[in-house]
């Protein structure tokens, strides 16, 4: 019996050698969340450079790497509706080296590429949002409308013939304008592009009707002339644009649309880490010089904790769900 219990460990040493199993892996993830950062972070966006869920992530990582101590790389991963680099993300180690930048479109995956390589809501872990961009509806300075019930009564009048443009398909863009045509009971020709700046092309161009592009991205182009705001799709007026009606205030309900710029981390990175990557973001989002640079583009500061970015974002996986069902939107 003796020597039997010798090569069999009893339910009392099990117990014990799974504590001290607990008590080494609990103080390997705090060695490891005390050590983070040691060595360079990948960002990885999965738009084009120079989109504003690129110039936004960009604009904040250089002063977080100043913090950090550590070189932060961007690296622009596009296509797929952004599921490409996404995946990339999802598949990489949970050690906080390697992290998603991406937009409010984040949430229409599931519904629109429901064979994507990964689950928007298990696979990732929210760190923050870094900012809200109010959507405003830009159109050419040749163009005849002055307003956006002209954009309405237009399309009405000739069923299908309005064209708008957006950031591809699934964008935060292309949502805007959907909500919009649902609301306000009209159909037209998406055309969809491979970022926002070929798409402000052709709408200087005069080639497509409207766009809803992110003020980030547009505002030089509206205060130098070169293009016409109708309306904003936010919740509110944009600060930097007093003058300009959102789509609700023009008498189309429920065609609102919240485009953000976000932070994600692989599905299982220690909550340690995602904590103090959401403090540095916090601070960087709240220093006076931050501010100011994101109020000249229009962007307002949107941090909350990794716990209330990912019910956040469950909860537009379900509404986003609904519009794409009743605009009858397909993946690419």
């Amino acid at each position: 019996m003796r020597k039997d219990s010798q090569v069999n460990p009893t339910r009392r040493e099990l117990a014990r050698l799974s504590l001290g199993a607990m008590a080494v892996s609990t103080f390997g993830r705090r060695a490891f969340a005390d050590d983070w950062p040691a060595k360079p972070i990948r960002v990885i966006v999965p738009f084009t450079a120079g989109s504003a869920s690129d110039v936004l992530p960009r604009l904040v990582f250089n002063q977080l790497s100043q913090d950090l101590g550590q070189p932060i790389i961007v690296d622009n991963r596009p296509g797929a509706g952004g599921t490409i680099g996404s995946a990339l993300v999802a598949r990489a180690e949970p050690d906080g080296y390697t992290l998603l930048a991406t937009a409010s479109a984040h949430a229409v995956i599931p519904s629109l590429y429901p064979d994507a390589p990964f689950d928007t809501i298990r696979d990732f872990a929210g760190v923050t949002p870094l900012g809200s961009l109010p959507q405003v509806m830009v159109v050419s300075p040749s163009s005849s409308f002055k307003s956006l019930r002209d954009v309405v009564a237009a399309a009405r009048a000739r069923k299908g013939a309005i064209t708008y443009a957006s950031a591809g398909i699934g964008s935060g863009s292309h949502f805007a304008s959907e909500r919009l045509r649902l609301s306000a009971g009209f159909e037209g020709v998406h055309v969809p592009f491979k970022g926002g700046p070929e798409a402000i092309s052709e709408i200087m161009a005069g080639r497509v009707d409207f766009f809803f592009c992110p003020l980030a991205l547009c505002l030089p182009l509206i205060r130098d002339g070169r293009l016409k705001p109708l309306a904003v799709s936010a919740p509110a007026r944009a600060t930097a644009l007093p003058d300009t009606p959102t789509t609700l205030e023009e008498g189309y309900a429920d065609s609102d649309y919240t485009f953000w710029v976000g932070i994600f981390a692989p599905a299982k990175t220690p909550a340690a880490v995602l904590n103090q990557l959401n403090n540095a973001i916090e601070k960087v989002l709240q220093s006076p010089d931050m501010k100011e640079k994101l109020a000249r583009l229009g962007v307002d500061p949107m941090v909350m904790t990794p716990a209330a970015f990912d019910d956040l974002v469950k909860k537009e996986v379900v509404a986003d769900g609904i519009v794409i069902k009743a605009a009858n939107i397909k993946g690419e």
